[in-house]
């Protein structure tokens, strides 16, 4: 807490707090990208239903982008 930029536990918290997502950016950044997809997961039983009833369904927020 001596050496924070900012005075105040608040201010101080915040400090620490955007340092630790710095430094863990910085961590995956060094890591080697993974050469597999993950496997897609099974559709729900809600998901199976909606399916059987011919009730569209959203694309999940995950899968827009792709």
């Amino acid at each position: 807490m001596r050496r924070c930029r900012y005075r105040g536990q608040g201010k101080a918290h915040i400090q620490h707090v955007l340092t630790a997502i710095a430094v863990n950016i910085e961590r995956l950044s060094t890591l080697p990208p993974t050469e597999e997809a993950p496997t897609p997961r099974r559709p729900t039983a809600f998901q199976n239903y909606l399916d059987q009833s011919e009730i569209p369904r959203p694309k999940s927020w995950r899968t827009l982008g792709s």
